[in-house]
């Protein structure tokens, strides 16, 4: 793949954005602003928001690694995608997308949870749980830094250079202008959400108010603060304690005590147990008795109701943990 390909590809003004740069070895990724109202707009685009795992793909010859959002590598956890990637036709490139599993047709962090845990490529490979990958950007490719082309033409870069023969590769489509319309079929097709963006925007490190994110359901990521112990029959822990971050510090948010399997209440409390200190991390602790303390340094995915009047979470439920987040980014998301 050369750069005449992808000038081809592209028009004129958007060619003449394009720097000529070496490779690069790490990306921060450009995020999305959490956005309330519903809206439609001629010059924005808008894109299904899937629940799974933002990933930053670098392909330079035989060589691939899969990075999350907080530079994490993850070739061992998603193996299939290694040999995905590895025999496509342009052999250097950056891409940004997710990588989902399906629970029937809705795309499910929970199912993809089991899978996420699993380090050994092995193991990930025999666990059964089948995964895809959504690419939606391409902030390089071919030597060529394109982070200044519009997003409608490095969408199209990826559209047309990519080879998606493979159906686990697919790439995100998107409806032009009409936000509102594309709200709804989410809504009624049980979606996360939708994803608007500006057409002509640039791509930018960091969190950005030109992509913005709108949700059908309540939940966001929350930082583990605390667990109980488990009562009666059930074993591991009871309840975790997760809270956000404010201009203060880690405040309290409530207690999480459903949507455990057994396997991951274990799991949990093993990891959580050699986190454990004496003194709560929130600034406002609940008084409650019996409650292990632990550093916040784990994430976790919550779905939930609704925010209550006290800033508590009214019937939660655990989704999975989450190790692509940096603690210290989790603020008040859902309104």
């Amino acid at each position: 793949m050369t750069g005449i390909r992808i000038k081809d590809r592209i028009s004129a003004d958007a060619w003449a954005k394009v720097k000529k740069t070496p490779m690069p070895t790490s990306f921060e990724p450009m995020l999305a602003t959490l956005h309330d109202t519903p809206f439609s707009h001629p010059d924005w685009l808008f894109e299904r928001k899937l629940d799974g795992i933002r990933l930053l793909v670098f392909r330079d010859g035989e060589h691939v690694e899969l990075y999350t959002r907080n530079g994490k590598l993850r070739n061992g956890h998603f193996p299939e995608l290694i040999d995905l990637f590895a025999v496509q036709p342009c052999e250097r490139f950056v891409l940004d997308g997710e990588v989902v599993a399906f629970a029937g047709d809705t795309t499910s962090f929970a199912q993809l949870q089991q899978r996420a845990g699993l380090a050994d490529p092995d193991q990930a490979r025999a666990s059964g749980i089948a995964i895809w990958f959504y690419v939606f950007d391409t902030p390089w490719m071919a030597g060529c830094d394109l982070r200044r082309v519009p997003l409608r033409e490095r969408k199209t870069i990826v559209r047309d250079v990519l080879d998606y023969a493979s159906d686990r590769l697919r790439f995100t489509p998107h409806r032009n202008g009409d936000g509102e319309a594309l709200l709804s079929e989410a809504r009624a097709k049980g979606w996360e959400g939708i994803i608007a963006k500006q057409a002509d925007s640039a791509y930018r490190c960091g969190r950005s108010k030109r992509w913005l994110k709108l949700k059908c359901q309540v939940g966001q990521e929350l930082v583990i603060g605390g667990f109980t112990d488990p009562e009666g029959e059930r074993n591991g822990l009871g309840a975790l304690l997760v809270g956000y971050y404010d201009d203060n510090g880690l405040r309290y948010a409530g207690r999480v005590g459903t949507g455990f399997t057994e396997q991951e209440l274990a799991r949990l409390r093993a990891v959580l147990s050699g986190l454990e200190r004496k003194s709560p991390p929130f600034i406002d602790p609940p008084q409650d008795r019996g409650v292990h303390w632990v550093a916040p340094e784990r994430v976790a995915e919550i779905e939930f109701t609704e925010w209550t009047a006290e800033g508590r979470l009214r019937h939660p439920a655990y989704l999975g943990e989450r190790d692509d987040k940096d603690p210290r980014e989790v603020v008040k998301e859902a309104v």
